[in-house]
């Protein structure tokens, strides 16, 4: 995911001259091979063997893949790779792809919901000049989309309507060069509390309500359920660090025309605004979850930023990546509350899962601390015969970690109000991986040991009055505590999904998508190897070996982990893992070195149809369909010339047969997903289309969705040109059947 650019991560370095692992990979794969072994029979693995790799022609004429256990099959054809000179052979540019949406035959997308859209009562319609104030923004569907999740009501009979429900769509970030006619301009004074306030209000949750009239989706504009959650709405804290010290902000007024500090300090209980909302979750009693990820990146300051380790506050700035550029967004200019160095404590209520009532407006988000504090990618639950509910979670950033937070009470399915707050007491737990192909859940506990033999209660990052205190602070400082413990750095851990237990399939199976990790296996003696155990690293800033749960060197292509829990149980402590994939591309004109092979093992039929990089976005639907959604470069440039443009593919999680589904606009991220309860509709998330472009000339790069779509999904209304816009397409087969049949 991103900030207001591409991060580092996905630059290419020089191939590595890492020693391979071989050995290891050998028996990962030994081990892929018993899982899927395990999770289907010999008749059915003969079948969908013999359909998925029995020399088809085409992918246009590929026959459909069979059900087997936990998977409904795919019936659909791979959609071509979105490519440069695909563009060129239509007689579009050499340096990009295709500017616009593409599905299998048989399918039809539809523009849902675009930025700027009005989605609540006072909303006005987008002009395509970014003239609008920064109060009607507080109206209007948000900038840059990425998770989300579709709300059914409830039909008379008690049955879930998959025609009309509530969608909850994070907005990530902002592109400043188009959010403002002139760009941000921060020359002579150009750059004013207004434009900082639109800027915030763009950020955040929209949530929409959406109707399907005649077999036609749109958005309800003047909706009492619509709302918009931003970087200054009142939230709540709760949880094991609610009212720490650490989390005793300065208190503000807040206003449309200033943050005016009062000259106080808050109590730690609340905070305001959710910002850089990535990827997301649900819970089974019907709220959503909202994940605050690259949030360090809003915040800066005039003057230069303590990073020392000799100081709480200085390691904690190092270590979460707080610095006085921020990723450029000079918040901190008009807004104090946003400068590290006058409001050093208000990093720390963000970094949080967020919890919001989809059909309730008025109720408060709550920030639920005993989640960790990290980079939130994803918030995934499971809940296990024995009624215990867990949520896996990541943090993504190079060389940090996957999480488990496992409640302390059972779920109680029969009465919803009763699990309100099941998510402020638990364990929270980080993940340990073993070359053996086994895993450790390490509780980030008080009493747990760490790798220096010392108790977390002991650790002077931690040491409190008792251990409440010690808690709360291994809670705000969860990346510190996960050094301590001897976690696993990971390769950008981001989307969590866990399989449906469906069709006899019975495990509890975990997968997270590994994005890419530049820095893996690059190491030339002179950086660190490892995450320091006493916390003191600076973020990101690791160049680790290559090992078994990741392992390539400069991993530009990136890769999928699964894991399933000891016992078929959310609260055991073990695990056994494997690579459910290594993306890559078959046609790349990289040399294999000893401890990268670019290619990938995507399993696809002819071989390379579906090759795809860096995964992103991972859900499974009710059908036990794996879709996985990528963030790599763009413009189909560079290690991705012959993959093109980002997009989703369709996943067998039983043999790995994968299948491209879409293909995206130029320059844009395909990141979202959800559906329907009846598997009838999808809606799919296109973020950033233009990347990059300039104010002086914003649709340099893209002019999408009014180069696809002239009118809005009414029909009617036609589309504002002017800017590319990131939005929610809708997806139905035409023939009225399920998605993926």
């Amino acid at each position: 995911m991103k900030g207001m650019s591409h991060p580092t991560n996905d630059l290419t370095l020089a191939e590595s001259t890492a020693p391979g692992i071989r050995e290891v990979l050998d028996q990962v794969q030994t081990h892929r091979r018993q899982f899927l072994k395990t999770g289907l029979s010999a008749s059915a693995l003969a079948s969908a063997g013999g359909l998925t790799l029995g020399g088809l022609v085409s992918s246009v004429q590929a026959a459909p893949v069979a059900p087997s256990l936990g998977f409904a099959g795919m019936g659909f054809a791979n959609v071509p790779a979105n490519t440069r000179a695909l563009n060129a052979s239509l007689g579009g540019s050499a340096t990009a792809v295709v500017d616009r949406v593409t599905v299998p035959a048989g399918y039809t997308a539809q523009l849902l919901v675009a930025w700027g859209d009005p989605i609540m009562p006072g909303g006005t319609a987008f002009t395509g000049t970014a003239s609008e104030t920064a109060a009607q923004q507080a109206r209007q569907f948000g900038m840059h989309n990425d998770g989300m999740h579709f709300f059914p009501f409830t039909g008379a009979s008690g049955t879930l309507l998959s025609d009309r429900g509530v969608i909850c769509v994070n907005n990530e970030y902002t592109h400043e060069q188009i959010l403002f006619p002139d760009g941000p301009n921060l020359s002579g004074g150009n750059y004013t509390l207004e434009k900082t306030r639109k800027s915030q209000n763009a950020h955040g949750v929209s949530v929409v309500e959406v109707r399907r009239i005649n077999g036609q989706w749109s958005v309800v504009k003047n909706s009492p359920y619509g709302r918009r959650i931003t970087a200054n709405t009142f939230c709540r804290v709760s949880g094991p660090a609610a009212g720490h010290a650490l989390l005793k902000a300065k208190a503000h007024t807040i206003t449309d025309t200033a943050t005016t500090p009062t000259g106080g300090l808050t109590d730690g209980t609340y905070a305001y605004g959710t910002i850089n909302n990535c990827a997301h979750g649900m819970t089974p009693w019907g709220t959503y979850l909202t994940c605050e990820e690259n949030w360090n990146g809003n915040f800066g300051s005039t003057s230069p930023v303590s990073t020392s380790v000799s100081t709480e506050i200085g390691k904690l700035n190092r270590r979460y990546g707080l610095s006085a550029g921020g990723f450029g967004y000079n918040w901190h200019v008009n807004d104090p509350r946003f400068d590290l160095n006058l409001n050093p404590m208000e990093p720390h209520l963000f970094g949080w899962v967020v919890e919001i009532d989809p059909f309730n407006p008025r109720a408060v988000p709550v920030k639920r601390t005993a989640l960790g504090r990290f980079k939130h990618e994803s918030a995934q639950y499971v809940v296990d015969a024995n009624q215990r509910i867990a949520f896996y979670m990541g943090d993504d950033e190079r060389n940090e970690y996957i999480y488990k937070f496992v409640c302390a009470g059972a779920y109680n399915p029969t009465n919803k109000a009763a699990n309100r707050d099941l998510l402020d007491s638990g364990v929270l737990y980080v993940a340990r991986f073993d070359a053996n192909l086994t895993g450790q859940w390490l509780a980030l506990e008080p009493g747990t040991v760490g790798v220096d033999g010392v108790a977390l209660r002991d650790n002077p990052n931690f040491a409190g009055a008792n251990d409440a205190e010690v808690k709360a602070k291994i809670l705000v400082k969860t990346r510190m505590a996960a050094d301590a413990v001897g976690a696993t750095m990971m390769d950008r851990p981001e989307w969590t999904g866990a399989r449906p237990r469906i069709g006899g399939f019975q495990e509890i199976e975990v997968y997270c998508t590994l994005t890419n990790n530049s820095q893996r296996g690059t190491n030339n003696g002179s950086q660190p190897y490892t995450n320091p155990t006493d916390g003191s690293g600076a973020s990101g800033a690791a160049r680790p070996a290559i090992d078994a749960a990741n392992p390539r060197a400069n991993n530009v292509h990136g890769h999928i982990i699964r894991w399933r829990e000891a016992g078929q149980s959310v609260t055991a402590t073990t695990f056994s893992w494997d690579l459910f994939v290594q993306a890559g591309d078959v046609a790349t004109s990289k040399t294999p070195n000893s401890s990268n092979d670019f290619k990938g093992n995507i399993i696809d039929s002819p071989n390379g149809s579906a090759d795809y990089g860096a995964p992103d976005g991972l859900w499974f639907d009710d059908f036990g369909r794996l879709w996985v959604q990528t963030d790599q470069v763009g413009d189909g440039s560079g290690d991705f010339v012959n993959i093109g443009s980002n997009v989703m593919v369709c996943c067998d999680p039983n043999t790995g047969e994968t299948r491209r589904f879409l293909t995206s606009p130029n320059r844009c991220e395909v990141t979202g997903v959800t559906m329907t309860p009846d598997g009838r509709t999808l809606f799919v998330g296109i973020q950033h289309p233009g990347e990059d472009a300039t104010a002086a000339n914003p649709t340099q790069f893209s002019n999408w969705p009014q180069n696809q779509w002239r009118v809005e999904a009414d029909g009617v209304t036609p589309l504002p040109a002017g800017r590319p816009r990131s939005g929610v397409v809708v997806i139905t087969k035409d023939d009225g059947g399920l998605i993926g049949s």
